[in-house]
């Protein structure tokens, strides 16, 4: 009798869980899931696919440098829009993330750093670059946006916020 109640009360529990995940998706609706495309303004909605594919290929391929989007080799510039909409170029849009994921450089843009971060284009020297294609990369960029319309302050704000 006793494992009878136990398992009814571990259905019900995971069955909850279940809902829970579920209501959380309905929940990025088309203006949360909207992020800016390019330089000139214009936006683009990202499909609940391509959200879900990009969080998995973040923490596939950048998150253990860029976890809660914070940098560990450098703490000063992190992947919050305030940061990277003060890089040179400015990161702050789908398009220019792409373009930095596959053309690293400093946060100035003087200097290329493929050599020292992960970009397509150093794809022998870090193998998780290999097989991203350009819809994946405009899935890690997307996440990069919406995680800070999601998350706030916390994405990029350091160990306080995590």
């Amino acid at each position: 009798m006793k494992r009878f109640i136990l398992l009814a009360v571990a259905t019900v529990f995971f069955a909850f869980q279940i809902a829970v995940a579920t209501a959380a998706a309905i929940e990025l609706d088309e203006d949360i899931r909207t992020v800016p495309l390019n330089e000139q303004g214009q936006t683009t909605v990202l499909s609940l696919e391509q959200v879900k594919q990009g969080k998995r290929l973040f923490n596939d391929s950048c998150a253990q440098c860029h976890e809660g989007g914070r940098t560990k080799t450098n703490p000063n510039v992190n992947l919050s829009t305030v940061t990277l909409s003060g890089a040179e170029p400015p990161r702050d849009n789908l398009a220019a993330l792409v373009d930095y994921i596959k053309n690293p450089t400093t946060y100035d843009g003087e200097i290329e750093i493929y050599e020292l971060h992960p970009s397509t284009r150093s794809s022998d020297l870090f193998p998780e670059m290999r097989n991203l294609t350009e819809e994946d990369l405009e899935s890690i960029a997307g996440h990069i946006l919406l995680e800070q319309k999601i998350r706030g302050i916390r994405w990029g704000g350091g160990k306080v916020y995590n």
